[in-house]
């Protein structure tokens, strides 16, 4: 037998990841359909698959599409969809499905995000490993064993349901008039953000929404659709201004995360998004019954979220960072949202999974049920300095570390390692965490303080240590 395919350079913790021609090709993509339903045995039930708009997503469908009916399962395609679409499909039809997209990454790459029915992740944990182990051996066989029976294929469009769905969540219908700029980024929010939030599908809204890079693009000709670098922010920002709009809202290639600008054409940090939605969710769910809900949050956000669904009588979860810890959480506190510092939000009424469509919905009922502009109403939620998240290429990871420990391992710190290492003053007034990169030679600083010459200082302090 030969043993020429090695997957591990795209399977990822969390998904499939890899250059288009090389690490993802359709043969692997035919073979990994047909491993998905043994894998989860999902033979004889319904596969859902669709794609965004890399221009390899269309034919890779038809790839998977052809693994999975060989070994007995039936397809729904559901061809052009945003992440958030495919959790959607998954959690109101019940089924498993995979979606291909490589989110924020260049043009050249695509991948496979995959849920089981009900929207519950697929990981490295939950049968990913498995699912490449069986890839790998269909691969080096040199065919797929046909099943019992072919599985058949057929086509539905979910994206009008979608948009009712999360029109039924928040209602934006009586708010306040808002002028909307959004940066679709040439991806997959092109499609969803005139669906759910403009008049082609649904009623329209008082929403005057200008549209930034709509075109579905998989090459990315305008910027790369990666909103948390801060140089892919500047087109939107500057159209706020120029607009004289109210917020700005810029979506990732696959649209299932939304970054938001007040109308100054400033950021409003994830943490702050999170906190504001937490109220939302926490004063919903109190209203209909729910004694203490709970808020998830992972341990990069910023303390003004525990400390806000604290006084307002939720119950704050703390994880580690990454979307299959903040859902399994999610699941087993039945947490009624959660948010991460990377701007993922999740939703107990959208089958714990994330949608950054379903976010920026409550920042503009926020916004637009009250008077006040954006950046005095998100000031309540970002009373701390944060350096936001700071990367170091390190070539000895764990002797930069050691450095660290050493020198804040003292008295009046606290230090807790449920995710790389967290140091905590005792008076409250700083913290820090320090995580090494799963993929690259790379440690990260995220540091907040009371006041910003203290986070300065803890900030450049820790950046000298770890880079000697």
């Amino acid at each position: 037998m030969n043993n020429a395919f090695d997957l591990s350079a795209s399977f990822k913790a969390y998904d499939v990841r890899g250059v288009v021609g090389e690490t993802i090709t359709e043969q692997i993509v035919e073979a990994v359909g047909a491993a998905f339903v043994d894998v989860q045995g999902l033979a004889g039930q319904t596969v859902l698959v669709g794609g965004d708009m890399r221009p390899s997503s269309p034919e890779f469908i038809r790839d998977f599409a052809r693994g999975a009916t060989a070994r007995g399962a039936n397809v729904l395609l559901l061809d052009l969809i945003s992440t958030d679409e495919l959790y959607y499909a998954c959690g109101v039809l019940n089924a498993a499905g995979v979606t291909f997209t490589a989110s924020h990454n260049p043009a050249q790459y695509n991948g496979i995000k995959m849920a089981k029915a009900g929207a519950v992740p697929i990981s490295s944990e939950t049968g990913l490993k498995d699912i490449q182990a069986l890839a790998e051996k269909y691969l080096n066989d040199g065919a797929i064993p046909a099943g019992a029976q072919t599985g058949q294929i057929s086509v539905r469009d979910v994206l009008a349901d979608y948009a009712g769905y999360l029109r039924n969540l928040v209602d934006l219908s009586g708010i306040r008039p808002l002028k909307v700029v959004v940066d679709a980024g040439n991806g997959m929010a092109g499609m969803t953000t005139p669906a759910v939030l403009g008049n082609t599908i649904l009623p329209g809204l008082p929403l005057d929404i200008i549209p930034l890079y709509f075109e579905l693009d998989g090459s990315f000709p305008n910027h790369p659709a990666n909103p948390l670098e801060p140089e892919n922010l500047c087109d939107l920002q500057a159209a706020v201004v120029e607009h004289g709009a109210d917020i700005g809202l810029a979506f990732d290639g696959d649209a299932d995360r939304c970054f938001v600008i007040d109308e100054k054409g400033e950021p409003v940090s994830p943490s702050a998004v999170t906190a504001l939605v937490a109220r939302r969710e926490i004063a919903r769910a109190k209203a209909s019954g729910e004694e203490t809900p709970v808020i998830i949050h992972n341990l990069i956000t910023s303390r003004a979220v525990p400390e806000l669904v604290a006084h307002d009588g939720g119950r704050a979860v703390r994880t580690r960072v990454g979307h299959s810890f903040i859902k399994a959480v999610m699941a087993s506190e039945g947490a009624v949202f959660g948010g991460e510092h990377s701007a993922h939000y999740y939703f107990r009424d959208f089958y714990n999974a994330d949608t950054g469509m379903l976010a920026a919905m409550h920042v503009l009922a926020a916004l637009g049920e009250q008077t006040r502009v954006l950046s005095d109403l998100a000031r309540e939620y970002e009373p701390y300095f944060s350096s936001g998240e700071v990367n170091s290429r390190v070539e000895d990871v764990p002797a930069a570390v050691a450095r660290v420990r050493a020198e804040y391992e003292r008295e009046g710190v606290t230090v807790d390692a449920m995710d790389g290492l967290t140091f905590t003053s005792d008076d409250g007034a700083w913290w820090f965490n320090l995580r090494a990169s799963n993929t690259e030679p790379f440690l990260r600083l995220n540091a907040e303080a009371e006041d910003l010459p203290t986070m300065e200082r803890v900030r450049d302090h820790v950046l000298e240590l770890v880079r000697k």
